[in-house]
């Protein structure tokens, strides 16, 4: 029996390759969707550019800290879209 294809990405921090159910992707919607902010995709099939990190507490702080999301995303990332992102880690990661 044939086994079945598991799509792989990267951590754009730690630069792990895992399965992608197994991370969690950001996604910078196309301009003429929402108001361009920032979301968590849960399903991993929004339309956008989109970027990956791990579950691990560590990425998740270097990430917001270094400006890794403004080179994957391609974009300037807002102080209110890292205050977001910031929380969302502060309750998921302890």
């Amino acid at each position: 029996m044939k086994q079945k294809h598991v799509s792989q990405r990267m951590c754009i921090v730690c630069r792990e390759v895992q399965a992608k159910h197994a991370l969690i992707r950001i996604v910078k919607p196309k301009p003429l969707q929402f108001d361009s902010l920032i979301f968590i995709d849960e399903k991993g099939k929004a339309l956008g550019r989109g970027a990956y990190l791990c579950k691990k507490a560590s990425c998740w702080r270097k990430c917001l800290s270094k400006k890794f999301l403004n080179r994957a995303l391609r974009t300037s990332v807002s102080d209110a879209d890292v205050l977001f992102l910031k929380m969302y880690a502060d309750t998921r990661f302890k």
